[in-house]
């Protein structure tokens, strides 16, 4: 399982911090800055884990932007490197109010 503590000591490193193309093209979409990414590892919590995710395990982290408006941080890492796989605001048609809970 992952430890935001480690995800976080990683995160204070830019050079350790990977933006896969995926991300990148997301970010503008949805315009969503580099800052806002790390604030939200910085501040957050993982609320889900994909161990099983290839090549490295990932998470979900919900964390705040800088603006304090949450965002939902998909992250992997190999204890080494963090990749961002994707970042979004999360909607509340999916989510609970608490921004952590899946709707069924």
């Amino acid at each position: 399982m992952l430890d935001i503590n480690k995800l976080r000591e990683i995160a204070k490193d830019p050079d350790k911090v990977l933006i896969t193309q995926h991300s990148s093209i997301r970010f503008r979409e949805r315009n969503i800055k580099y800052d806002d990414v790390i604030s939200s590892i910085m501040t957050g919590e993982i609320i889900e884990q994909y161990e099983n995710d290839f090549p490295n395990p990932s998470c979900l982290i919900l964390g705040m932007e800088l603006n304090k408006r949450y965002i939902h941080v998909v992250c992997g890492t190999d204890t080494e490197y963090l990749w961002i796989i994707t970042a979004y605001y999360p909607s509340e048609d999916k989510w609970q109010n608490d921004m952590k809970t899946r709707k069924v």
